[in-house]
């Protein structure tokens, strides 16, 4: 079963966003490379959909990113 950690970082701005989500990802690579775990960012920062996933895809990792009533979602996973 695929674990999901809830990133809420609605109300900070890129850089911060990234800087948050580069925290996220760097306490729980192994485990998303490995399948096990996943990350959900929730974020109302146009511009962090754009610097989020790119990141995201350096380190190997998959993204999905929806606009959603609260704000952008962005899911990030390994690999497949």
């Amino acid at each position: 079963m695929t674990q999901t950690h809830h990133l809420d970082i609605r109300g900070q701005i890129c850089p911060s966003c990234l800087l948050l989500t580069l925290r996220e990802f760097n306490r729980n690579a192994a485990a998303i490379r490995a399948g096990s775990c996943e990350v959900e960012i929730v974020t109302d920062d146009r511009q962090a959909t754009a610097s989020i996933p790119a990141t995201a895809d350096r380190m190997g990792f998959v993204t999905e990113v929806a606009h959603r009533e609260d704000g952008y979602h962005i899911r990030v996973f390994a690999g497949g």
